[in-house]
């Protein structure tokens, strides 16, 4: 048997398709010269509609327990991220966050904002000469960059220095009760 890329399919594990229950049945399995069959594997998809069967003894209850065993481990690996977002230690990690990047973002806006109401309000006071042909608006301006490095240094610094340890130790945990929950298994 061989499938619609051109990769022998059945032959290599020793079986031929004479074993299959589903050859012959409908439109997706097409017969061309000799022993060669291509399946359509959009067939059930396109032909069949919404929700319903692609031949008629499908059943689309049963699902094989491979599966049923994956997804039961899913579901507590992800009963796993509730339990570690509702614990202590992570509400710990993001109330330093919070405490953090709220009065940055607030600050840094206002900062902002009074640069350009100030530029577009008092285009006489921007104008001012500092020092030369640098004006009051120039340093401003220099102050926005400035200001956005200095930020990013102070987040990353705050972030090293009262979250980063906590946040891995977290992580290991979580790492460690996901594997747990699905028996061992990443």
């Amino acid at each position: 048997m061989q499938s619609s890329n051109g990769r022998a399919r059945g032959s290599e594990r020793g079986t031929e398709s004479s074993g299959d229950p589903w050859q012959g049945v409908g439109p997706a399995s097409v017969e061309t010269s000799g022993d060669m069959r291509y399946e359509d594997p959009w067939y059930d998809a396109l032909a069949s509609g919404w929700g319903e069967a692609g031949t008629p003894n499908t059943s689309g209850s049963e699902v094989p327990a491979e599966r049923r065993e994956r997804v039961d481990g899913a579901a507590a690996a992800a009963q796993v991220y509730v339990e570690v977002q509702r614990s202590e230690a992570f509400q710990e990690v993001r109330s330093r966050y919070r405490r953090f990047v709220i009065p940055a973002v607030i600050g840094f806006f206002l900062w902002y904002v009074a640069y350009v109401v100030t530029a577009t309000a008092a285009p006489g006071f921007m104008a001012r000469p500092v020092w030369g042909v640098v004006n009051v608006a120039l340093l401003a301006g220099l102050g926005q960059f400035l200001s956005t490095f200095l930020l990013t240094w102070a987040y990353s610094r705050h972030a090293r220095l009262h979250r980063d340890r906590a946040a891995l130790e977290l992580r290991w945990d979580t790492q460690e009760l996901t594997r747990e929950a699905r028996g061992g298994v990443v």
